[in-house]
């Protein structure tokens, strides 16, 4: 039998999400998984014009689309979750509809990424997660963009399962950009998730991310190609969020590289100046305690390149000593609490003023989002939990909030347990134990944590650029911005989807925020927006109304009264809101030497 000419074959990707600790691809998210293995594909003689891409939430909505599973020569399923979540923008696939792929397609099948790892009957915490009755003719045991670009060389016999390399990674990378026109969020609300290193020194006994083996970094210039292509084919959002710890690119796996750093995120802005979100993900807090001149200094120059509201995703994972001895944990409470301080003076500055004359929240703050906040995972079910674990990870937080620091989010969660890591032989016995004493801390959390914690991050008026409008749920309409663990905003009425606003907040929730339109239209306004601003009750909103139109938010303001502080919402003149490109309000980068 002759091998089929790679030119020949049709091939199928099937994109079932991924969520990993140092990997995003739900939507709006789209990870490196598709990317690569598209570039490995057309690297392998397959046209660009014969590889078809879907989401699986494509597939659920139009059934038709399953034609292109069926018919393909080659369907490759790339999915996995490492890590428990809530999602709004789509989906992850679930076994059941993995194994429906399988069957449905005609030709060879191939299965890859983290789904390797294992996968629960859901996406949720303190469950195990072994698993081998998917029915594919292939998993990729090794790199799935790799297995791809082998089995279509062998003539689709097979493959040895491998590691790809970054020589590999240049080439896929930046020829596997295409493919992002066919997801159904490109272009206006897609982000890429960008990968700088993979792997990780580190063996904390829960975490998936050392099984990729120690860490392996790009070059910067490798990652601006990537950029490049990606912004040619109409991506204008991105983040950093491949890497176990980003201050580490470009070093030697543990210290920082300022320089190095300078040039990655100079060089995406060069070959991107239009972009709308530069975010990032994973930032190592003990880097910062063992480094801190030049982990400052790192984090400077990220604050300096990158827009608004950006996180960095902080690993203490418990604050109980005695968890963090038995788990291989990197950082203690108190080395946490110092990089938390750290973040803040470096990056939590607002844009619209230097950092020397702008507080870092309160009234008089500017009104746009920090730069940079860390973000705090806590994970529960760790060998060695005992009621106590939960008061020391309480006593950390509140030692956050008795200081007035800023977290962009807290991050709690149970643990999910898989083979290949320490926590397999505990598997997920403890976090079933202690369902119920987490869930009642967890709502302590939300409770005494996060709205508070929103209030200082997000005061009455500031304005968050860019929400995408998403969904309606009773009389109000929700949307996010991109970017990296963007807030959920609630803004009243039912407004049409698909589209782009700017909001100031007016008020919060556990996880979630209130605002309005912005700046509000007073003689267009309906009456929920306007009682929605503080100061204004039912009776005042209905003088606002009668009494329209208004010439100026100054004349509707005497109508108010003094008590509604209305001209902060309906007066434009928020510095940075409508570009970042030159980096509005940022202070002056240090000098390379």
């Amino acid at each position: 039998m002759t091998a089929p000419d790679p030119s020949d074959l049709s091939v199928t990707i099937v994109d079932g999400y991924v969520d990993e600790p140092a990997h995003f691809g739900v939507p709006p998210y789209v990870s490196t998984y598709p990317r690569f293995t598209a570039g490995a594909l057309v690297d392998a003689g397959v046209p660009e014009s014969n590889v078809t891409y879907h989401t699986i939430d494509e597939l659920r909505d139009e059934r038709r689309k399953r034609a292109d599973v069926a018919d393909a020569d080659l369907m490759i399923y790339v999915g996995g979750m490492t890590v428990p979540g809530k999602y709004v923008g789509g989906t992850p696939a679930e076994p059941d509809e993995v194994r429906e792929l399988a069957w449905t397609a005609d030709g060879v099948t191939l299965l890859g990424g983290p789904v390797r790892f294992g996968v629960g009957d859901e996406n949720a915490g303190a469950q195990e997660m072994e698993r081998d009755d998917l029915d594919y003719d292939f998993v990729a045991m090794g790199d799935v963009e790799a297995a791809a670009f082998d089995i279509v060389e062998s003539g689709l016999e097979g493959f040895g399962n491998r590691i790809r390399d970054y020589d590999e990674v240049s080439r896929w990378s930046s020829m596997g950009a295409f493919v992002v026109e066919q997801h159904p969020n490109h272009p206006e609300y897609l982000i890429a998730e960008l990968e700088t290193s993979r792997g990780c020194a580190y063996r904390c006994s829960f975490c998936t991310e050392p099984l990729y083996g120690d860490p392996d970094f790009r070059t910067a210039p490798d990652v601006v190609s990537e950029v490049d292509a990606l912004s040619d084919h109409g991506v204008r959002h991105f983040r950093l969020g491949r890497q176990a710890d980003i201050l580490a690119f470009g070093g030697d796996g543990e210290a920082p590289n300022p320089d190095a750093l300078r040039q990655l995120y100079g060089g995406i802005r060069e070959v991107a100046p239009d972009l709308r979100t530069l975010h990032l993900d994973n930032m190592n807090p003990v880097t910062i305690t063992d480094y801190p001149e030049a982990s400052r200094e790192a984090i400077e120059v990220i604050a300096r390149h990158n827009t608004p509201g950006d996180t960095a995703a902080f690993g203490l994972e418990s604050a109980d000593p005695e968890v963090r001895e038995r788990n291989n944990l990197l950082v203690s409470a108190e080395e946490c609490l110092e990089a938390v301080r750290v973040v803040n003076e470096a990056a939590g500055w607002r844009p619209g003023e230097s950092p020397a004359d702008a507080p870092s929240f309160g009234d008089s703050a500017p009104r746009r989002l920090p730069k940079l906040l860390p973000g705090i995972n806590l994970v529960h079910g760790l060998e060695g939990e005992t009621s106590e674990t939960f008061e020391h990870n309480r006593d950390f937080l509140d030692s956050v909030m008795d200081e007035g620091l800023m977290l962009r989010r807290v991050n709690v969660r149970q643990v999910m347990a898989f083979e290949g890591t320490e926590m397999a032989e505990t598997g997920a016995r403890l976090a079933r134990e202690h369902k119920k004493e987490f869930q009642q801390y967890k709502r302590e959390v939300r409770e005494t944590v996060d709205r508070p914690m929103l209030e200082r991050v997000m005061p009455t008026g500031t304005v968050l650029p860019d929400v995408y409008l998403e969904y309606h749920e009773d009389g109000t309409t929700f949307g996010r911005q991109l970017g990296t663990y963007p807030i959920l905003v609630g803004v009243p009425g039912e407004h049409e989807l698909g589209r782009t606003v700017d909001v100031a907040v007016v008020d919060w929730g556990y996880r979630s925020v209130t605002g309005v339109p912005y700046p509000l239209d007073l003689n267009g306004a309906s009456m929920n927006e306007l009682t929605a601003i503080p100061g204004i009750a039912s009776g005042t909103a209905g003088d606002l109304v009668v009494n329209r139109p208004y010439a100026s938010a100054a004349e509707a303001a005497e109508v108010a009264g003094a008590d509604a502080d209305l001209t902060r919402f309906a007066d434009a003149g928020v510095p940075g809101v409508d570009a970042d490109a030159e980096y509005p309000g940022a202070p002056a980068p240090r000098s390379a030497d």
